[in-house]
């Protein structure tokens, strides 16, 4: 989990390139990619509509990174929560080509989750996100979220899909794995990399793929409870 405000990391990473390569990607203005096609059939805008307002769930907010002002609230709604955040890259768990010791200064080889059969998770390639650890401000297991649940990621009218892989601090929120920053097309890099603001992560409650490595169960899961999320609402409307 990153603990760290992007802008001290973005500066320390300057201070370090060599003068003679091109200017790396601002770290809030990520590279851009041509535009994608949604996982599911549940567009951006379906579940952007669900996620006006906020009907709060958690007991306090939480901070973007540290040092920041706590305003981010946990919301609820019918079989599921949300938030609306900046994210942040998380590259811990086995080491890889992009996610080690050497591109990441934070690096964790161990990650809160592991795979079936016992190996870490694979954050260069397992889209997953970063759960704040339990406290007093919010307790996601009360919501039945755990390893392996599934969420839906919204951003820049992209919508992808991600299981629960990791937790962070009790305070902090806003983090998902080097894969799932990719999937958004948001610029990955551990050091200069993700977004500011803008992201919308829900997470459907009691939800959990069979083995937490399996995208393709997770992609499917989440486009169906996705409908079931956005039938709800209009109905309700």
């Amino acid at each position: 989990m990153r603990v760290q405000s992007l802008t001290l990391v973005a500066a320390s990473a300057a201070l370090l390139a060599p003068t003679t390569l091109p200017a790396a990607p601002s770290p809030h203005h990520p590279r851009s990619e041509p535009a994608a096609r949604d996982e599911g059939d549940v567009g951006a805008a379906d579940l952007l509509a669900r996620t006006r307002g906020c009907a709060q769930v958690s007991r306090g907010r939480y901070r973007s990174d540290a040092g920041a002002r706590a305003t981010i609230p946990v919301c609820g709604l019918p079989g599921a929560v949300y938030w609306k955040a900046d994210l942040d890259i998380d590259c811990d768990g086995r080491p890889t080509r992009r996610c080690n010791r050497r591109t990441d200064p934070q690096f964790s080889p161990a990650a809160a989750y592991a795979q079936s059969d016992g190996r870490r998770l694979n954050a260069e390639r397992l889209p997953y996100i970063v759960l704040p650890a339990p406290s007093r401000i919010w307790d996601h297991r009360a919501k039945g979220l755990r390893g392996g649940s599934v969420a839906a990621l919204v951003y820049r009218g992209r919508v992808r899909y991600a299981v629960v892989g990791d937790t962070g601090p009790r305070d902090l929120i806003g983090e998902a794995s080097y894969a799932a920053a990719r999937q958004l097309g948001i610029f990955a890099d551990p050091l200069g990399g993700g977004a500011r603001s803008g992201v919308t992560y829900i997470v459907f409650e009691n939800s959990r793929v069979g083995r937490i490595e399996d995208h393709a169960a997770a992609v499917a899961q989440g486009e169906r409870l996705a409908r079931r999320l956005v039938g709800a609402g209009a109905r309700v409307g």
